[in-house]
């Protein structure tokens, strides 16, 4: 036999508590379906201990057998056993205020006995800490498959109260109803997901291939939907349209950024745009981020804000420039638009209307996949 705990607790409306998680229970459920009261096992991983110190410190002690310990039935007033199994590896003893004391029990099956003298003396009592103690309890727990509840003897009036008020309590679900309700709750629970997913999406799910890039896709400032909260269907059809059309529409509005942004005629700019449609690595100062920015603040053909720095439009031009080479055809194609949208600020449906008709397998979204679980 180990003492896993012997000391005074502090209870409030006659409560404490076992608990192998931090979720509270009512005294209803926790009772439901039982025979017997004092102790509320209903709960899976929870008891629910009844004392008849209505406030204050009570004497408890807590121990554990290796086998089922001989019944100490005169040393006893009241005394209930219910079944117990942890559902976590850290059981506690819990007082009203939420003081925890451990309990080193195993995710096993457990009897537990609880037993009781004093509680018609203590009924709606209150005691401090020190003062003489005027009800006990002990709390035994041994390894045992599960069994019903049962009341070992009853002798006072509180526990017969308790005992009633037990049997008053509806049953509890069944395993099996529990089950068919964790299941509706996951369903539920993708349900809402997939619906946030499709709604996120403009109505429609993503490809595989979008959700591979989604956390990659580059965000502008005032845009953090990128291109998908700004034309949803022209994103799918995109995705859809194959990487040759994807690297040549990338290109295009690396193009049409740098001319919006006044860029296209710079000697290095141009160059760099040749590259691209060749499919060559850039040459300086486009090869090199910390080359770029020397370049971009030294040239006085690139236009500056007031604070002496690159303009937005000019900084989402250089963008597209280094989105559009990205390795990823479907990516530098999203990324070099939504830099290209950035040029173009409020006029961006003008850029849109132009992708398809420019690149006719975008004119048309693809076809919306059915979703029979919406």
């Amino acid at each position: 036999m180990r003492t896993l705990f012997s000391g005074e607790v502090h209870v409030a409306y006659g409560q404490v508590y076992v608990r192998s998680n931090d979720d509270g229970h009512d005294l209803g459920d926790s009772f439901a379906g039982q025979r017997a009261g004092l102790c509320g096992g209903a709960v899976p991983g929870h008891l629910f201990l009844l004392t008849g110190m209505h406030t204050g410190s009570v004497p408890i002690t807590v121990e554990l057998h290796e086998t089922e310990p001989p019944l100490d039935a005169d040393a006893w007033e009241d005394i209930v056993e219910v079944s117990f199994r942890p559902v976590s590896d850290k059981t506690y003893l819990v007082e009203w205020d939420y003081r925890w004391y451990p309990l080193p029990l195993s995710e096993t099956s457990y009897r537990v006995r609880y037993h009781c003298r004093g509680m018609d003396e203590t009924h709606d009592a209150v005691r401090d800490a020190g003062e003489p103690a005027l009800d006990e309890y002990l709390l035994r727990f041994w390894p045992s498959p599960p069994a019903p509840d049962r009341v070992v003897k009853e002798t006072s009036r509180a526990a017969a109260y308790w005992h009633e008020f037990a049997r008053e309590q509806p049953p509890g679900p069944t395993p099996e109803e529990l089950a068919e309700a964790e299941r509706q709750a996951r369903e539920e629970h993708e349900h809402t997901k997939l619906q946030k997913e499709i709604d996120a999406w403009g109505g429609r799910l993503p490809s595989d291939r979008l959700r591979d890039i989604r956390d990659k896709l580059r965000r502008f400032k005032g845009y953090p939907k990128g291109l998908v909260g700004l034309d949803a269907a022209l994103v799918h059809a995109i995705d859809a349209a194959g990487p040759e059309e994807q690297r040549a529409l990338a290109r295009w509005a690396a193009h049409r950024a740098c001319a919006t942004a006044g860029l296209s005629e710079i000697d290095w700019v141009a160059r760099g745009l040749a590259e691209l449609d060749l499919g060559e690595p850039y040459s300086p100062p486009l090869d090199d981020s910390r080359r770029l920015r020397d370049a971009v603040f030294s040239d006085a053909r690139v236009l500056q804000s007031h604070d002496g720095t690159p303009g937005l439009p000019q900084v989402a031009a250089f963008t597209a420039l280094w989105d559009a080479a990205a390795p990823d055809p479907l990516k530098a194609a999203l990324d070099a638009l939504l830099a290209a949208v950035v040029t173009h600020d409020t006029d961006y449906p003008h850029l849109f209307a132009e992708v398809r008709r420019t690149f006719p397998a975008t004119a048309t979204a693809p076809q919306m996949e059915r979703n029979d679980r919406q």
